[in-house]
């Protein structure tokens, strides 16, 4: 457990310093990050279910981001855990993506995808 942590950081660490994504995606993503793990949220836990929901967004976007926006390349370039994961997590984050609003999806990012 004790290398996930460490892969994990190195992960993100890696991806961060990557040049090929904008540093304003960068800036976003660490946004998010810090509001996932921040006691604060949009909309408070204590209310049943609605609570959960900017979190599960706030998630599907992340993941949308690494796996759908993103070009396999580059995520693939700084992933530690090999191609069995990394297809699960894709299909997880494909399911996580579909509770996130579209437009929010299509405005939020600056990346653009390689066209080949």
């Amino acid at each position: 457990m004790k290398t996930f942590f460490i892969d994990l950081k190195n992960f993100l660490k890696d991806t961060a310093n990557d040049e090929r994504i904008p540093m304003r995606d960068k800036k976003v993503l660490l946004a998010m990050v810090a509001l996932l793990l921040s006691p604060i949220d949009i909309i408070p836990d204590w209310i049943p279910i609605f609570g959960l929901i900017d979190d599960v967004i706030i998630l599907g976007l992340i993941l949308d981001y690494f796996f759908s926006v993103l070009d396999q390349s580059i995520l693939l370039s700084h992933y530690p855990w090999g191609m069995k994961s990394f297809a699960r997590l894709k299909r997880v984050a494909r399911f996580m993506s579909f509770f996130v609003p579209g437009i929010i999806k299509d405005n939020l990012w600056k990346y653009t995808r390689d066209p080949f």
